[in-house]
């Protein structure tokens, strides 16, 4: 996590997102502007919550370690969410695991003046409340696309969500990059079942192998398949 100096840019999003309507007193005074680089933790299972965190810019990807080892992917977090708020109602202790996939701008309050100043705030109280309904919706219809979808309609989405755009000679192209072994984890699949999935994508030629990576080549099949999985 690294602390952005840039007043003009955090009083931005503060305007941006409304974030002063969320209290009743004043925080100004105790936010600040954080990065998260590419593949760092926001959070950490098991790890206490430093800061409460609204995310104004970047993207996340949410999982949960199971108690086989393995993980599964509950969601993305893109644009503005807030993350933390379970935890501040339970001794903040993180649940669940929330890391960048592409560098993370979120504006950060101290757990300790959170607790100090906010956890008695009803306006604050009421809008995390409201958070929390709508992640626990989230969360319903994420685990029956798990459940329910083929693997192949949760890659696309997976690719969709995590992929780099990259230019070269005129020509924008989304790259994939991901251990394999951890993705079919994440998905909820074999390593051999994911392999398969992938090779028939190549195949119908929506995306192409390129070394350990791999290129979209057709993004409107892409997006057809994925469709609205993992919003």
């Amino acid at each position: 996590m690294i602390k952005v100096n840039n007043t003009k840019l955090l009083n931005n999003y503060k305007k941006q997102f409304n974030i002063n309507d969320i209290f009743s007193i004043d925080m100004n005074p105790y936010m600040e502007l954080v990065l998260f680089k590419k593949n760092e933790y926001i959070c950490k299972e098991q790890e206490k919550l430093s800061h409460l965190f609204f995310m104004v810019e970047g993207k996340a990807k949410v999982f949960t370690l199971l108690s086989n080892g393995k993980s599964l992917l509950m969601c993305f977090n893109q644009g503005f969410n807030v993350i933390g708020e379970l935890e501040i109602t339970n001794q903040f202790i993180i649940k669940t695991n929330v890391q960048a996939i592409e560098d993370v701008y979120c504006i950060a309050i101290p757990s300790a003046l959170v607790q100090k100043y906010l956890l008695e705030d009803t306006k604050f109280l009421k809008y995390i409340c409201n958070s929390l309904g709508k992640k626990l919706d989230d969360f319903s219809k994420n685990s029956s696309i798990n459940l329910l979808y083929p693997l192949e309609n949760r890659l696309a989405s997976y690719i969709l969500a995590t992929s780099e755009r990259s230019k070269s000679i005129g020509q924008e192209k989304l790259i994939f990059s991901e251990n394999l072994t951890e993705l079919s984890g994440l998905l909820g699949t074999s390593y051999r079942h994911l392999l398969r999935t992938l090779n028939s994508l190549c195949d119908n030629k929506i995306i192409e192998k390129n070394n350990t990576k791999f290129n979209v080549v057709n993004e409107a099949a892409l997006r057809k398949m994925a469709s609205d999985l993992y919003k």
